[in-house]
């Protein structure tokens, strides 16, 4: 079967026919329940090392959730039939949806809760670990997982149907995005680490960890990625790892985020364009929500807005917990009604 694929490109504008592929796709989520009294404990211990605590806004948005990944699991159960599996990875816990359900047998019985201890086999001194990008890094040591795989956030959904073609091309990946300078080669932050010394204080934001895994492909700017899925191939990983042992340890060793540690996502896409083995696309495609702050009706008018657009294939609900009892449940009937 073959189609007219939309316009794409390696560096530039291009329209061409392409067919179907006939490829193996898995899909990965990485989760954690931190409402767990078990992990809380565990995290504590941790964090007094940090001077900080759980209670802290910061850390509790990173590790709260209310279930939205349930949502995200049947996203892709519906949207994107042509996923072989879907690997949940986590340390020691089960997503409530999938526990106690006789009928999760066969409703998930593509879904594989994988954990920590499985992909850390070989660097289990540095678990446990609460690091989504020591995690991260450890991705392609799950068993079995396919030479193709998108990588999903606990909070990123599929919003319409789609095929292989929309993560990949000929067996390359499909990366939407937006080329960016460096912090430091920003005219107003240069004035800012000036003042604050010569490269200002080392920060950890995703922003940051995006530039050191272009930095380490050897690119002077940087091709910016959002809350979307991520097409990832497995052999890209395996094989810049198998060279870069060292580079793999310094990445996995902080129990919490650190400013020194890549985004692994970052670190394959730029081996992929470096290499010439991708297809580049300017536009996320994506509805996203990180302020619940806003007028109820105009969430009700975003989340209307993103089932009549069809261009829109995501939709990433950040930071969740952080929403209103109200709207939350509204947000929440919503994902229901559209997913179940």
């Amino acid at each position: 079967m073959e189609f007219l694929q939309g316009t794409l490109s390696c560096g530039y504008s291009i329209k061409r026919l392409v067919k179907m592929e006939n490829i193996v796709v898995d899909a990965v989520i990485t989760w954690v329940n931190g409402n767990d009294p078990v992990h809380k404990k565990k995290i504590e211990n941790y964090l007094k090392n940090n001077t900080t605590s759980f209670d802290k806004k910061s850390i509790k948005m990173r590790f709260g959730q209310v279930n939205e990944i349930e949502f995200t699991v049947k996203s892709i159960l519906k949207y994107a039939k042509f996923v072989r599996n879907i690997y949940i990875v986590t340390d020691n816990q089960v997503p409530d949806f999938l526990k106690g359900n006789e009928k999760s047998g066969k409703e998930f019985s593509s879904v594989f809760i994988v954990d920590h201890k499985t992909i850390f086999e070989g660097y289990n001194q540095y678990l446990p670990t609460f690091n989504s990008r020591s995690i991260e890094t450890q991705l392609s040591k799950i068993p079995n997982l396919a030479e193709h795989f998108i990588y999903f956030n606990d909070d990123i959904m599929l919003l319409k149907e789609t095929n292989v073609n929309d993560f990949f091309i000929d067996g390359y990946p499909i990366l939407r995005g937006k080329w960016k300078k460096f912090s430091e080669d920003i005219f107003i932050k240069k004035i800012r680490y000036f003042f604050q010394g010569k490269y200002g204080a080392k920060k950890n934001g995703h922003k940051i960890a995006q530039q050191n895994g272009a930095k380490l492909s050897g690119f002077k700017k940087y091709f910016k990625f959002h809350h979307t899925g991520q097409p990832i191939r497995k052999s890209t990983l395996e094989i810049f790892f198998n060279k870069n042992e060292t580079i793999r340890v310094n990445n996995i060793k902080y129990k919490l985020r650190n400013g020194n540690q890549f985004l692994f996502q970052t670190l394959a896409n730029h081996i992929e364009i470096k290499n010439k083995t991708v297809v580049l696309k300017g536009d996320y495609q994506l509805v996203y929500f990180q302020n619940y702050n806003k007028p109820f009706w105009w969430i009700k008018s975003k989340l209307k807005r993103s089932e009549k657009d069809k261009n829109k294939l995501f939709l990433c609900l950040q930071s969740l917990d952080q929403c209103s009892e109200e709207k939350l449940s509204f947000i929440k009937k919503w994902l229901s009604n559209k997913y179940n």
